[in-house]
């Protein structure tokens, strides 16, 4: 039988049998690899965590393969003689090709280390070629292959400069409690038990008609759309159920217009933070709960719980939808808005930006629990900027404490505070993530202070000092630079060694490289300038960069003793906080220590939780 006589191909595959030893083409009208953080935040959010509910530290390897399947979507393949083009899934595919190469590196050096090379890339006569092949994508492919980064070069095409972004993101969405033991065990579930649907046509016109069919608005019921169905069904009255309907539409059409399914998003996190009551507890063998229900089937756990939700008469349908779900999706709206462009530096949905910079997606149900119909827009605003600043704070303490913010880690004490916040007032509010801040958290930045910059938290890291530099710049009279600083402005910034990386000028100081390295690596040995610095003198000794640091940031320039002079908002600002700002002609291992505690004293004025009854107006 011929290809063309074979018009299409349906089976489920796993994500081994889709890429190993496979080569993969695609259209050059398609080629631009654009999911943004959120879509591979979800990703990697829903595998790790469905991960993480079957396995046991008790189990052994082979017990992986008796764990669920676990349905990934589906991809359309056009089969053009021996070449497989992709025709739709290339995302998801190009996604998961990043994701292997960075379990294949965070693997390295172990015994028991998984070989996943071939679900990567192929080799034929002594050449290696990736498996999604895709010719302005290869220098940065083998980049991360090989190195784990790639400075994109100027006029790189925005697919690669996507992709480097999406693979740093890696490092901060891949939960620690997974990097262990559970790791190879993690990575044989993703290869061998994880399904894709890999429908192939054996013609374009069969393949793009697939698509376009398994597209189709009105053939593809979503979640959303089947509780959209079923809350209609309820309002009898037709003009009631028209309004209603209109709602609904304008509601998800807008949300949708802000990202791709944020319409989707946002039901699950109202139903979240209005009604659910409990989360799986962590040990083997718990069931799931509402909270975990409402994350992956809020239509049917609705259908099954509307009486508890108070949807019993005609009326409470309608309200539902024109008052209830019209009051949340606006503010909704204003959450997804906030989390995906520049804030305004006194807005009081800043915090809100600040915890979306650091992939904090928890924050958004979180955000919605105190938030009443009745509520005026004063009070809202009250309430989002509370709760804002209370997650802004405590993902502070964390990172300082090198701890994990991933969303299977914070997942099942987040829900505890949404619970506690449901429905409070401003002033309950305030106190109550207070008293949680300064009760029932142990790690402060008193905690630690031999915080240090390593692979893992370089970004989450670059974010702090963001906030630290801005901080003192706007204290000491200027503007707020931290859109520029976290590289939303033409000017990349990053994050600089005040030390050069040559142990052999220190050698009066320490008597090991690794002792010397790990001590440059230290907090207060650290800075935020424009890349265009770092390479023109980061190689340069101190001395010699000193004179250059004054024409950067003030916290920068504040190493020279020049910041002092003439400098009346630096000198002002430094007499307010009472900060110990000083310069230093040389710099020394006491000096960075030095320095490292003035970056502390700094962020616990940063992240005060006193500034959440301040923000009450309640006595602090």
């Amino acid at each position: 039988m011929n290809d063309t006589d074979r018009s299409i191909d349906g089976v489920a595959k796993t994500i081994a049998e889709v890429l190993e030893k496979k080569k993969y083409s695609i259209d050059y009208y398609q080629r631009e690899y654009k999911w943004e953080a959120k879509q591979i935040t979800d990703l990697v959010n829903d595998l790790t965590t469905k991960f993480a509910d079957l396995y046991d530290p008790q189990h052994a390897r082979k017990d992986v393969a008796r764990y669920p399947g676990y349905y990934l979507g589906s991809i359309i393949i056009s089969q053009k003689g021996s070449q497989p083009y992709i025709v739709d899934g290339q995302q998801r595919m190009t996604t998961l090709t990043l994701l292997l190469t960075f379990l294949r590196r965070l693997q390295q050096g172990r015994p028991d280390a998984v070989d996943i090379d071939q679900l990567i890339f192929s080799e034929k006569f002594g050449e290696k070629s990736f498996n999604l092949d895709i010719d302005d994508r290869r220098d940065c492919m083998e980049s991360l292959f090989d190195e784990g980064d790639y400075d994109a070069p100027q006029g790189a095409p925005e697919s690669v400069h996507t992709l480097v972004a999406r693979y740093e993101e890696l490092d901060e969405l891949f939960p620690e409690e997974l990097r262990g033991e559970a790791l190879p065990f993690f990575i044989d579930w993703l290869k061998d038990r994880v399904q894709l649907v890999q429908i192939t046509a054996y013609t374009d016109d069969d393949a793009y008609s697939i698509f376009e069919t398994m597209n189709d608005r009105g053939l593809k019921l979503t979640p959303a759309d089947m509780l959209k169905g079923y809350l209609l069904a309820n309002i009898d009255d037709g003009k009631d159920r028209n309004k209603a309907n209109e709602v609904w539409r304008s509601r998800i059409r807008t949300l949708n217009e802000l990202g791709e399914d944020t319409g989707s998003d946002f039901l699950k996190n109202w139903l979240r933070s209005q009604y659910a009551t409990k989360i799986r507890e962590r040990k083997r063998a718990a069931r799931r709960e509402d909270w975990d229900e409402i994350g992956t089937e809020f239509h049917r756990w609705l259908r099954k719980d509307h009486e508890r939700v108070g949807l019993s008469t005609r009326s409470d349908f309608y309200n539902f939808i024109v008052r209830d779900m019209d009051f949340y999706s606006i503010q909704y709206g204003r959450i997804a808005s906030a989390s995906n462009g520049t804030v305004d530096p006194d807005s009081p949905l800043r915090y809100i930006n600040y915890n979306a910079d650091l992939r904090f997606t928890l924050q958004d149900q979180l955000l919605l629990s105190p938030l009443m119909v009745d509520d005026d827009p004063t009070t809202i605003d009250k309430k989002l900027e509370l709760v804002g600043k209370f997650i802004d704070i405590l993902l502070a303490w964390r990172i300082w404490n090198q701890k994990s913010t991933a969303y299977s880690t914070m997942q099942y004490a987040m829900f505890l505070v949404l619970r506690d916040i449901r429905g409070l007032d401003v002033p309950d509010l305030a106190r109550a993530l207070y008293a949680y801040l300064t009760k029932e958290v142990s790690e402060t930045f008193d905690s630690n202070d031999d915080l240090h910059v390593h692979q893992q938290n370089r970004n989450q890291l670059h974010k702090l000092l963001a906030r630290i530099t801005d901080y003192v710049e706007v204290g000491s009279g200027g503007v707020s630079k931290y859109a520029e600083l976290t590289n939303t402005r033409k000017v990349r910034y990053e994050v600089e060694h005040i030390w050069a990386d040559h142990p052999e000028r220190h050698e009066d100081e320490f008597d090991h490289e690794n002792d010397f390295a790990r001590h440059r690596n230290r907090i207060g040995g650290l800075l935020l300038l424009p890349k265009s610095f770092n390479a023109s003198y980061n190689d340069d000794p101190y001395e010699l960069k000193l004179p250059h640091y004054f024409k950067q940031n003030i916290l920068a320039a504040s190493l020279n003793p020049k910041a002092y002079e003439k400098n009346p908002g630096f000198v002002s600002f430094l007499k307010r906080s009472g900060l110990g700002f000083k310069s230093y002609e040389q710099f020394k291992a006491a000096d960075v220590i030095e320095r490292g505690k003035l970056y502390r004293e700094i962020a616990r004025q940063v992240w005060n939780p006193a500034d959440l009854l301040v923000i009450a107006g309640l006595p602090s």
